[in-house]
């Protein structure tokens, strides 16, 4: 058995871009950063940032399209996959990550940031990034009044 499954949680460098494909499907691209802290052998904390390629096709390239921006937090659980082309005479490497799934981060405080995947454009919304979501109440909440 085979097993080719990546799981990324990062932030986009760039804003996504859209393209559509010549059967009419829609697909974008955009690249997340991963970081990761250690400690070298002199016990010195140190940062290493990846940079991974994502591609995103279909219903679910339309929704980050519309929602993420450069910044935007994601999880991304997809597949490796390395496509090659020649380019001017020399054989050009391009390894991606295709989704097959996007969850979207929390938003940032400046409004305007990603929605949970799940969760639809409200007909009263009007995308200015503010006042849509979840109506927490405005009192402490009674551990006793909840009903599990």
């Amino acid at each position: 058995m085979y097993l080719n499954k990546a799981l990324l949680y990062g932030n986009l460098t760039r804003d996504p871009e859209l393209r559509a494909l010549p059967s009419g499907m829609n697909v974008v691209n955009f690249s997340i950063a991963t970081n990761r802290t250690f400690k070298d052998r002199d016990g010195k904390k140190q940062e290493q940032t990846d940079f991974h390629n994502i591609v995103v096709f279909g219903r679910q390239a339309d929704t980050v399209n519309q929602y993420l921006k450069k910044g935007s937090s994601v999880f991304v659980e997809g597949r490796m996959q390395t496509r090659s082309w020649e380019k001017e005479g020399q054989k050009m490497y391009r390894t991606e990550v295709v989704a097959d799934r996007v969850q979207f981060g929390p938003r940032s405080s400046g409004g305007g940031g990603a929605r949970p995947q799940e969760a639809q454009p409200d007909e009263h919304d009007s995308g200015s990034g503010g006042g849509a979501g979840i109506d927490y109440p405005k009192d402490d909440i009674n551990p006793d009044d909840i009903p599990f």
